[in-house]
């Protein structure tokens, strides 16, 4: 049986950890989607994209992916954003809708279309990039903890209906990730406590190995041990 891999959004901090990290592993085909890329992973598929909340970008970002009865695929998507800092009252409805465009629209697409070439293929299991706000708010994080909890609620949704498909989907959650924007935003903080991309890399793959008993779990990462 050969497995197949794809990223989306393969070419940002946490997307490079990940693919630094999952391109090591046993995947026969490798498949990295991105609006651009500087850095050449060797024996991997650049896909350049755009916006993927709209559909028709979403399928031309598709038309590589061949699925068939022997193969296995793995999808992950980092795709998403974050905007915050302002009371709901002063939060306008463009900022809203900006992120349920980034972080549920994009992602929603993506799941459409990959559970539709999972129908052709041997399985499929799909993982996506939650965050922790969405299950603890937080002050002047609205827009973005709604969106994320929506997301949240897509991907255990999506688990429910997978299993007529052979499909199994789960998301991963963290609090913060050791970015250097994140260390810029935050410059005081203790960042030997904070995810590393590559850390996320390797739960991704135990839940990709592990996908027939995990479907529907979303893995929270608040902070990593000394």
């Amino acid at each position: 049986m050969k497995k197949n891999l794809l990223i989306f959004g393969a070419n940002g901090e946490l997307g490079k950890g990940v693919t630094d990290y999952l391109i090591k592993k046993d995947f026969d085909s490798i498949y990295l989607f991105d609006f651009s890329f500087d850095t050449n992973y060797s024996g991997s598929n650049q896909i350049i994209i755009s916006d993927l909340s709209y559909e028709e970008n979403v399928e031309k970002a598709f038309e590589q992916i061949k699925p068939d009865k022997e193969t296995g695929l793995h999808l992950f998507s980092t795709i998403g954003g974050f905007w915050g800092g302002k009371p709901i009252w002063e939060t306008d409805l463009i900022d809203l809708d900006n992120m349920l465009n980034m972080n549920l629209k994009t992602n929603f697409n993506i799941a459409r279309k990959f559970s539709n070439l999972v129908k052709e293929a041997k399985y499929g299991v799909c993982g996506f990039t939650s965050a922790y706000t969405a299950n603890h708010p937080a002050e002047k994080k609205f827009a973005y903890g709604v969106s994320k909890a929506a997301l949240s609620y897509l991907i255990k949704c999506l688990a429910i209906e997978g299993e007529n498909i052979n499909l199994s989907a789960f998301g991963i959650a963290p609090f913060i990730i050791d970015t250097s924007a994140n260390r810029q935003w935050m410059g005081d903080a203790d960042f030997s406590k904070w995810i590393k991309p590559s850390e996320i890399g390797a739960v991704v793959y135990s839940m990709f190995e592990n996908y027939k008993i995990n479907s529907g779990n979303i893995i929270e990462l608040k902070i990593r041990l000394s």
